[in-house]
């Protein structure tokens, strides 16, 4: 029973630290009951199998905390209108599994090269784990550690150097020190050792956050420019509404809710993803001859100087297979077609410039290793409510660069506002501001919309670009370079949100050098486990 409370003590705590509800404090020491329970598993208990006493404790510890924090998942919903059990099961299972394997990893090399080594090891797999995370098709990066301090973007501006990845580093770093000075007070009682250790925590925790208020108030990055922008909510629900109620219609409501908001100025019109068309795509290969795009150009004319930056659902069809993308799939014996979740740009006068969404939602927008997994899974995903094709995407990141003024916009899709260096790349192609067009309406009222919001933050922190971000049902909200949400709006409300967003130039050292703490982890863990196998080469050997 010691075991178990330990267990459900790091459980708790892990919950009670995520935004957008929880205080983060908490996860400086979240992980230490769970590393002093895999120690007292190790060295006094009497269990045969002790391995399997770690990963399963250690499993159910992630399945509470995942269970906590993403049970909104539940929100979503079958096409039929039914709640989808699989739609939080899968992920809650699933990535518990993965955190708890790599919990797992960490008990057998401590044991094969003890505390001290094993320790370094468990900072460098977990630091693995989470770059591993942002990268595979099964990518679901949502509880990685750096992004507990979202709701606190004064304490985190140094994230402008290292990231969130570098937030996950400080939060394991704490936490190791923190079991390391239990253990040390446990084996020796020694007074002067545990004031040390304890000013060594102390300063870990404080330095940081001492830096960031001093970059905090010392901000004064100019602007090279600014532009009036107005972010569109149009609230159209993405299960009925959407797929029953005419296109031109759809489109006609959002145009009217742009136009009778259009007050003075407006630079910029930005509306959410997949804003059109409501049912079906609008071909690539036919833009210039598109409805509801003329339709926006000639808004646009009545509103000369403005651009319309709109998300959309688009297509492009293949009749020569030489050219066939990997993610097109066949209509007929002659005709393939491969779907896009797209951001295009509309200016009078111009072409149509588009962007397709490059980090795709596995199972609702992306098959996962789907040469691998379709034989053996067939339909089984389509029906738990996902998807048996995959959305082409854009291998590099685009900037929509504004003919009337010096704005340069990064057209940002709902899931791809969770990545920190795959956002840092639309500034390196020479974004001036952040635009995120998201749909955060398939959860309903749940902490979902509101952790997608607040993780944005950490991406104005780290690009030091301002955001404007249309949400379809909210929250919509301008947010400033330092992750202040300076504007917002209520969610489930129709309305529009307008904003003055600074442009600003230059790139941060995050952006430059992306997640290269992650990559110092990783190879520090191939070196760690590089020299385990030395180690037990020379055994082998001297025998």
């Amino acid at each position: 029973m010691k075991y178990v409370l330990l267990t459900l003590i790091s459980a708790m705590l892990l919950s009670i630290s995520w935004p957008t509800y929880g205080v983060p404090f908490f996860i400086f020491f979240a992980l230490v009951p769970l590393l002093m329970m895999e120690h007292g598993v190790s060295k006094f208990s009497g269990y045969d199998r002790k391995s399997w006493v770690v990963f399963g404790l250690s499993y159910l510890c992630f399945v509470i905390w995942n269970a906590v924090t993403t049970g909104w998942l539940y929100g979503s919903k079958n096409p039929d209108g039914s709640h989808s059990l699989m739609a939080v099961l899968f992920p809650v299972l699933v990535n518990s599994f993965l955190y708890a394997l790599v919990f797992q990893c960490y008990h057998w090399y401590k044991n094969a090269q003890g505390t001290y080594w094993g320790l370094a090891f468990f900072i460098a797999i977990w630091m693995g784990f989470e770059k591993f995370h942002l990268s595979w098709e099964l990518t679901w990066p949502w509880l990685n550690l750096g992004n507990a301090f979202s709701e606190y973007p004064k304490l985190i501006q140094w994230y402008d150097t290292l990231g969130a990845t570098g937030g996950s580093f400080w939060i394991l770093a704490v936490n190791i020190m923190i079991f390391y000075t239990v253990r040390i007070w446990e084996a020796g009682r020694k007074r002067k050792r545990l004031i040390i250790n304890t000013l060594v925590v102390t300063a870990l925790i404080a330095l940081p956050m001492i830096i960031s208020a001093i970059r905090y108030n010392t901000f004064d990055e100019k602007p090279v420019g600014q532009v009036n922008v107005l972010m569109l909510q149009p609230d159209l629900d993405p299960y009925a509404e959407k797929y029953s109620k005419d296109s031109i219609a759809i489109e006609n409501d959002l145009l009217n809710l742009a136009g009778k908001n259009s007050t003075g100025k407006i630079d910029y019109y930005i509306a959410p993803e997949t804003a059109i068309p409501g049912r079906g795509s609008i071909s690539e290969t036919a833009f210039d001859k598109s409805l509801m795009l003329n339709n926006i150009k000639d808004f646009l004319i009545k509103h000369p100087g403005s651009v319309f930056a709109t998300g959309i659902s688009s297509h492009r069809f293949y009749s020569n297979t030489d050219l066939l993308p990997k993610d097109a799939y066949q209509l007929n014996p002659r005709l393939w077609v491969e779907s896009y979740n797209s951001a295009v740009q509309v200016v009078p006068g111009r072409k149509v410039e588009v962007y397709h969404k490059g980090k795709l939602v596995p199972g609702v927008e992306i098959f996962p290793y789907m040469n691998v997994l379709k034989p053996l899974l067939g339909n089984a995903m389509l029906n738990l409510g996902g998807t048996v094709a995959s959305l082409g995407t854009d291998k590099e990141r685009v900037a929509f660069s504004n003919p009337y003024n010096k704005g340069k916009l990064a057209p940002i899709i709902c899931y791809e506002s969770i990545y920190g260096e795959f956002v840092g790349d639309y500034v390196k192609k020479g974004a001036n501001f952040l635009a995120i067009m998201t749909n955060d309406s398939w959860w309903g009222v749940t902490e979902g919309h509101k952790q997608l919001l607040s993780y944005a933050r950490l991406r104005a922190i780290e690009t030091r670009r301002e955001i404007a971000r249309a949400a379809n049902s909210g929250i919509s909200a301008h947010i400033n370079a330092k992750g202040e949400i300076t504007a917002d709006t209520f969610y489930g409300d129709q309305t529009a949100l307008f904003a003055k967003v600074n442009l600003y130039e230059g790139e941060t050292f995050y952006v430059r050098s992306g997640d290269f703490l992650s990559r110092l982890c990783i190879f520090a863990l191939g070196f760690l486990l590089f020299y385990h196998l030395i180690k037990r080469f020379q055994k082998r050997f001297m025998k």
